[in-house]
Parts: structure tokens; C-alpha cells; sequence
């Protein structure tokens, strides 16, 4: 399938409202570059591409003009079997990703089984000048290393991470709230320091308030924490 062969399939599964609702919740994305085509259609899609052996030129076609496209190559890549070929796909996509959306949906199944392999990559991530690569380090840390392969040496490195990037402070909360569901006693001392910038000190108390997974009695601890800006 050529590249104009691809749009015109995109177009077809085009659903006006929802390309509205998306504009309004991707505002780093170019509105004209918003189709508006279901996650499942385009998962289905990805699949047909690696399917039909299309992949391969695909992932080669960048950057591309559509976030649809940007979401099918997320899709293609996480669904790669064979880690060296994943790893070097998703170094390449890396710096084209320009949204949270393509960031956080982009989760290669094959790192479950080299977590190890994953690890050795997630430091260069999180020092990376480039909004998403960052963000996609943090997310890979949460998924990835809060149970089993946890280890407290992980959130000093979410920790240590200083932006002005709404996209990044907000995976930085967004993980330690993730953290504290799972690993509280371990990870209370980084709230309790204040070892977080205030903002995303008091977002991560935020979501793990709103989270069904912290305790009445650590939530009620947690707001006590909470930092007020003077």
C-alpha cells in the first residue's frame, strides 16, 4: 500500500466528531494533521500492515504527514517480536513523537520480557532534550519496574528530573502516584522530602487522592503534605 493509498483508507474511517474531540485533547498536534479515525480501527490497521509484510516500508516513511500514522507506527512497533529490531525502530520514531497520546500508547510487548535489555536504555531517555522521549522513559519505569523488578534506585531517577514541560512533569506525577499504590512505604519519603518540584509534588498527591488503590488513612496523611506556594 503506497502512502496515498494509505490516506485515502484513513479517510474512509474518518469520524468527524471524534477528530474534534481529539484536537481539543492533542494541543501539541496540528489540527490539520488530525483525521479522526477510532484507536481500534487503527490497531486493526496496524495489524493488516504487518500482516500484508507492508511494515517494513512503513517504518521507513518519516515523519509522516498524519497523527494516525504516527499512531499506527506506535502500534507497529509494539507489537514487534524480535527486541534488537524494536529497539532500533522506536530510537528512530522517538523524535517524531510530538503528542501524549502516541507517547503513552506506544508500549512494546517485547520489553516484558527484557526488562533488563529496556533498562539499559531508559537513562539516555530521561535526559533526552525532546518532550516525548522523556515522557516515554518515565512511562517505561512505570510499567515496567514498580512490581517485581522494582528497585529504589528507579524513582530517584524519576525524581531527579527537572522540566518546564507540562508533558513530563505530568508522567513524573503520574508515575510516583502509580508508585506509592505500589510501593507506599518505599516511596512516601520522596513526598515527605519534597524531593518533587511543588507542581508535580501536588499533582502526584492529587492522583494517588483520586486513586482507589491508596488507602482512606494514607490519603488523608497524604493532603497533609500537600505544599502551598507562597
Amino acid at each position: 500500500m503506497n502512502r496515498a493509498d494509505l490516506h485515502r483508507k484513513l479517510y474512509d474511517l474518518q469520524d468527524l466528531k471524534y477528530r474534534d474531540f481529539q484536537i481539543r485533547i492533542l494541543p501539541s498536534v496540528n489540527p490539520g494533521s488530525i483525521i479522526g479515525v477510532r484507536t481500534p480501527a487503527l490497531r486493526s490497521m496496524a495489524k493488516d500492515i504487518v500482516k500484508a509484510g507492508e511494515h517494513t516500508d512503513f517504518l521507513k516513511e518519516l515523519p509522516h504527514t498524519y497523527f494516525e500514522e504516527n499512531q499506527l507506527h506506535a502500534f507497529i512497533i509494539s507489537g514487534m517480536k524480535d527486541l534488537d529490531g524494536c529497539m532500533e525502530e522506536l530510537e528512530k520514531f522517538l523524535p517524531y513523537v510530538d503528542n501524549w497520546a502516541t507517547c503513552d500508547q506506544m508500549s512494546p510487548r517485547i520489553f516484558n520480557k527484557h526488562r533488563e535489555a529496556l533498562l539499559a536504555h531508559i537513562p539516555e531517555w530521561l535526559s533526552s532534550e525532546m518532550t516525548y522521549t522523556v515522557r516515554f522513559g518515565v512511562g517505561m519505569l512505570m510499567e515496567h519496574f514498580l512490581d517485581d523488578d522494582y528497585d529504589p534506585k528507579y524513582p530517584k531517577m524519576a525524581a531527579g528530573i527537572r522540566s518546564d514541560e507540562y508533558y513530563i512533569n505530568m508522567m513524573i506525577a503520574w508515575y510516583f502516584a502509580t508508585a506509592l499504590a505500589k510501593q507506599y512505604e518505599s516511596i512516601l519519603p520522596f513526598i515527605e522530602e519534597k524531593r518533587l518540584d511543588d507542581w508535580t509534588h501536588n499533582k502526584a498527591i492529587q492522583k494517588s487522592v483520586e486513586s482507589r488503590r491508596i488507602t482512606e488513612e494514607q490519603k488523608t496523611y497524604l493532603k497533609t503534605l500537600k505544599r502551598v506556594s507562597v
